[in-house]
């Protein structure tokens, strides 16, 4: 298994992600990690983390993509970037995934025009796995298409599926469209078209659709697979991460009030540190883009170490679950007009 680094983007590159790609490695030296940047940056990175196994190599990127470049057309201007080297380098099979926390737009643009899409999936689409009170849960799309047709939300729900399957382990995910109520008449025109679609899936046995679910719903853990438009998705993920950093600062500051509150603190010490970690996006790694012909994994841009180290994992499992085979076997039935 080859996993492709991104070594020059985010806001800690790129020690914090050779730190992580280091931790990845020794963790299994069965995987060989590609560090992609500036030879000299990432070379003295390695040093000041200890060195590196015999399983991680680096490749020189002489140009970084930074937040001033236009990202539609950055990877195509700086030809000699980490994310066009090391994406160019996946497209042609010198590795297996890729994982950047550079530039979400162009990650995105250049995932597109050089990975490609699977054949007959119209977008790509960001699919977060978020935590829920039963267990996790696929959120997809979370910003990468503000705009959708039925279509795209029908595909989105076939990749989330696969995804849900193949890598997270569920058997027959539960599909929910994301609306403001339950009731198939609920929501605007695309809601409503996109509730008939589903519905003639799950009834032909494609889909485990169980219909339209209200975002509380969700979080309670009421499906597996959570459709919506990169608008909606987005604004249920900021927060979901927004109510999660307000409780934590709210939990700490309760049980530090008073000698009475740290001692109880102290009691469920190891509840709220679980508690805490399901909350923390790092412990997941990334979001994967769903619907492109290999793996790519975008790490946040405030990436730590562990981060890193988990969105190399998490490259590593969608590289195995290989559910870009699914969506080839499947594409007819994502197409509205069948």
């Amino acid at each position: 298994m080859k996993i492709i680094v991104d070594a020059m983007g985010g806001d800690n590159a790129p020690l914090e992600i050779v730190r992580g790609a280091l931790n990845a490695a020794r963790a299994r030296r069965d995987w060989e990690i590609l560090l992609v940047g500036r030879e000299a940056d990432v070379r003295l990175a390695v040093s000041q983390c200890g060195g590196a196994p015999g399983n991680v190599h680096l490749v020189n990127a002489t140009e970084v993509i930074d937040m001033h470049d236009d990202p539609a057309t950055a990877f195509k201007t700086k030809k000699d970037s980490s994310i066009t080297v090391g994406l160019t380098m996946l497209k042609n099979g010198e590795g297996d995934a890729f994982v950047s926390a550079g530039s979400t737009g162009a990650l995105l643009s250049a995932g597109t025009l050089l990975v490609k899409r699977v054949r007959g999936i119209r977008r790509a689409a960001m699919a977060p796995v978020i935590p829920t009170a039963t267990g996790k849960a696929v959120l997809i799309d979370c910003g990468a298409n503000a705009e959708c047709s039925v279509e795209y939300l029908m595909q989105f729900a076939y990749l989330g599926s696969f995804y849900a399957s193949r890598v997270l382990g569920l058997e027959k995910p539960r599909v929910g469209l994301l609306n403001i109520g339950a009731e198939d008449t609920k929501g605007d025109q695309l809601r409503r078209d996109t509730y008939a679609a589903l519905k003639k899936a799950g009834d032909e046995g494609s889909l485990n659709f169980i219909g339209n679910i209200e975002a509380k719903e969700a979080i309670k853990g009421g499906c597996d697979v959570i459709v919506a438009d990169g608008f909606s998705g987005n604004v249920m993920l900021k927060t979901i991460e927004g109510v999660g950093s307000f409780l934590g600062r709210e939990l700490k500051g309760m049980f530090l009030k008073s000698l009475k509150t740290k001692v109880a603190a102290l009691l469920v010490k190891d509840g709220l540190g679980a508690f805490k970690d399901r909350l923390n996006p790092d412990t997941i790694g990334g979001t994967p883009f769903l619907g492109l012909t290999k793996p790519v994994i975008k790490a946040h841009g405030s990436s730590g170490a562990l981060a890193i180290e988990n969105a190399v994992a998490q490259a590593a499992a969608a590289a195995e679950g290989n559910i870009s085979a699914d969506i080839e076997a499947h594409i007819d039935l994502m197409k509205i007009d069948r």
